[in-house]
């Protein structure tokens, strides 16, 4: 098919997911705008977030996490909720103020288990799926992190963070008690990590535990089964339940770690170990001479093969994941998706076992796949939109899918016939949850729009507009240029808890994002060429970008453009400074480097830096200077926003006040906003409240003009 045609095809059903996904345009008769208003930051964080959706073994109901926000606690509260697969039946099945979170079924389907902290510490608890009275299963020492179920029932796999060298959990406990109440506070280091994300290292390391279920709840002891492994599992500081899995037997589990040692800092080897569920034996080596990461280990449903994902290039975390099937327990690898250029995120097997579905990025979308186990052949089973938490069942599929106008609900998909089809971009998915249609009801969103334009050598480059609420084609309304992070991801279909455009179309701004040189989702050759091109490459494509924007849409106004990035994107903020003066009214620099040869002294995981500029600075000490935005401070003058956050150990905080020193020691207008308390996000709901009003009032001071 013609690109025209297909850009013409995702625009109209961009179009049509915001109509269904905005009701109000149908209810409020005449007048829509009577009852309802454009959406703003106090929306973003009214609605209710679903995730972790979980079908029962019968196939026919769903269990899944939905998160509101405690205003008055400033934080989020998470309960279980249950709904049939047909539609019917939702019913709230959790209430405790402590929240519910990570539910998964007994493989008998009488029980669902889950994490709470109702006990003062985080604890498993399972509840009968008919309701009532949730019941204790684990009174451990310490919290639990996340656990697995065996296929048999009877056992349980728990991740918990111990001092390696305690002899007990109870050990552990007693020395976190003894540490609390020392007068001295010093920390003595010979190793990095030093520190990870937003956490200084205390010495504790997350291992694996295996526990029996009795007759006798809850459980109060359980066995280390990776004790003497350097590694975390699961990993930190993202890791969760998907890097660990029983076997088909129940007898042992296979997981993954990066146990390399004093080389933790600046390597990304993730290997596949097995080790026997009652720790007779030490963990063993499932995946020799991988120098890369390997994940996810996921079993068929017959127990005759474990699938995973694989990267091949050491050292790069944006590496393409491939999906990889082996005979188990001895058979060789066998790489399914060498011929797809996508990186799969997840590994979810059909129940015939003939089919493994995953999601990856993919033009702008993040889609849902259909990849035949015996021949790699891929097929799109759905294109538009974010899909996520994928799970099989006899014909149909059930997932979570978000998009521009809309946060997740839940939607099933029939598979029996279009898995097979010859168009399977047909699939109609079918939404199950509603959750919510209040809120959405009340709102007015941007229309979104999908275009492409040529970039750095002439290549295409895909973007997004969101038009301006209650948009009129004969004003001139303002621009927000939203730079993502990464640098490897993407600006997409996508509705987002932080960078969120519908906010600035609801404040009246036309929100143009654009998925540079470097994004992922279009091909793994796209992605690598930002690797030593930081300042060239993306620049090109957003000037071209935003020149193709300014043509395409004559609404927008050319005069009126304020630049907005955070992490790579506020990088890109502190360089466009320097090396495009003048282009912009203003800018907002969120968590951003200024001087990159400093930054990798300061950040924590160095396997970064080093894959992006070819080696440390005292080997290629040109690299970190050919794009570095210290080196242009003296031709800055654009009025700029610095935000950053006191727990962002990825990008150190005195990257962001160097900036603003530098803006108050040139003249330029400029402000500061620091949160002490957050890392490189911004994720307590006050908080970003104050972000999104301080945002935009520092937008409209320089572009309402």
């Amino acid at each position: 098919m013609h690109i025209s045609a297909v850009i013409l095809i995702v625009t109209m059903l961009a179009g049509c997911l915001c109509a269904f996904a905005s009701p109000t345009r149908r209810l409020t008769g005449r007048n829509p705008r009577r009852r309802t208003h454009p959406f703003n930051v106090h929306d973003l964080w009214a609605m209710q977030r679903i995730s972790e959706p979980q079908v029962s073994p019968d196939g026919q109901k769903i269990v899944f996490v939905v998160r509101q926000t405690d205003f008055q606690a400033n934080c989020g509260r998470d309960d279980l909720w249950l709904i049939n697969l047909d539609g019917s039946g939702l019913r709230q099945l959790t209430t405790h103020p402590s929240g519910s979170r990570q539910p998964r079924w007994s493989p008998d389907g009488k029980w669902i288990y889950f994490l709470s902290a109702r006990d003062s510490s985080t604890q498993i608890f399972r509840i009968s799926a008919d309701g009532g009275e949730a019941h204790q299963v684990t009174r451990l020492p310490v919290d639990v992190r996340c656990f697995a179920i065996a296929p048999d029932g009877r056992h349980l796999a728990v991740s918990l963070e111990v001092f390696p060298q305690a002899r007990s959990l109870a050990e552990t406990a007693k020395r976190l008690e003894q540490i609390s109440k020392r007068q001295a506070t010093g920390r003595i280091y010979d190793r990095l990590f030093v520190r990870h994300w937003d956490a200084w290292k205390d010495g504790r390391r997350a291992h694996l535990f295996s526990l029996r279920l009795g007759a006798a709840l809850p459980v109060e002891n359980a066995a280390d089964l990776t004790a003497g492994m350097d590694a975390d599992v699961p990993s930190k500081p993202f890791g969760g339940p998907e890097e660990f899995t029983f076997t088909p037997d129940s007898k042992g589990l296979v997981f993954a770690a990066r146990n390399v040692g004093r080389q933790e800092a600046w390597s990304t080897q993730f290997d596949l170990y097995y080790v026997p569920r009652d720790g007779s034996a030490a963990p063993r080596l499932l995946t020799p001479g991988n120098r890369a990461t390997i994940t996810q280990p996921v079993f068929s449903p017959d127990g005759q093969y474990l699938a995973y994902r694989a990267m091949v290039r050491p050292g790069y975390e944006s590496d393409r994941f491939r999906i990889v099937v082996r005979r188990w327990p001895a058979g060789k690898p066998r790489v399914l998706t060498e011929d797809w250029d996508r990186s799969a995120a997840t590994i979810v097997w059909s129940p015939d076992g003939r089919t493994i579905y995953t999601t990856a990025d993919n033009l702008g979308q993040h889609s849902l796949f259909a990849v035949d186990v015996q021949t790699g052949q891929v097929r799109e089973l759905l294109h538009q939109g974010r899909v996520s938490d994928v799970a099989a069942i006899a014909d149909r599929l059930v997932f979570g899918l978000r998009h521009l106008c809309s946060p997740v609900e839940l939607h099933t998909l029939e598979i029996a016939g279009s898995a097979r089809r010859s168009r399977p971009d047909q699939s109609v998915p079918r939404q199950l949850t509603r959750i919510n249609a209040r809120r959405l009801a009340t709102i007015r969103f941007g229309e979104p729009e999908q275009f492409t334009f040529r970039g750095w050598n002439g290549e295409q480059v895909y973007a997004y507009i969101v038009k301006p609420a209650d948009f009129d084609p004969r004003k001139k309304y303002p621009v927000a240029l939203l730079i993502h992070g990464g640098p490897q991801s993407s600006f997409g279909n996508d509705f987002h808890y932080r960078w969120n455009p519908q906010i600035y179309a609801g404040a009246g701004y036309a929100a143009l994002m654009i998925d540079f040189h470097g994004s992922t989702g279009y091909g793994q050759r796209f992605t690598d060429s930002i690797n030593g091109h930081w300042g060239d490459r993306p620049l090109e494509d957003l000037k071209k970008g935003l020149a193709a924007a300014l043509r395409r849409y004559p609404w927008t106004d050319g005069r009126r453009v304020a630049g907005l990035g955070a992490s790579y994107g506020a990088y890109l903020v502190n360089w466009i400074h320097g090396v495009w003066p003048g282009r912009f009214r203003c800018l907002v620099c969120h968590d951003g480097n200024l001087d990159e040869r400093m930054a990798y002294y300061e950040t924590e995981e160095l396997w970064f830096p080093e894959w992006e500029r070819g080696g440390t600075p005292w080997e290629k000490p040109g690299a970190y200077t050919r794009h570095n935005p210290i080196e242009h401070v003296h031709r800055w003058q654009t009025p700029t926003l610095v935000i950053h956050g006191g727990r962002d150990f990825r990008v150190v905080d005195t990257q962001g006040l160097a900036t603003f020193t530098a803006l108050q020691r040139r003249g330029i207008p400029s402000q500061l906003l620091y949160f002490p308390d957050e890392n490189h996000w911004v994720l307590k709901p006050a908080n970003s409240i104050q972000w999104h009003e301080t945002v935009l009032s520092w937008l409209d001071r320089w572009c309402r003009k």
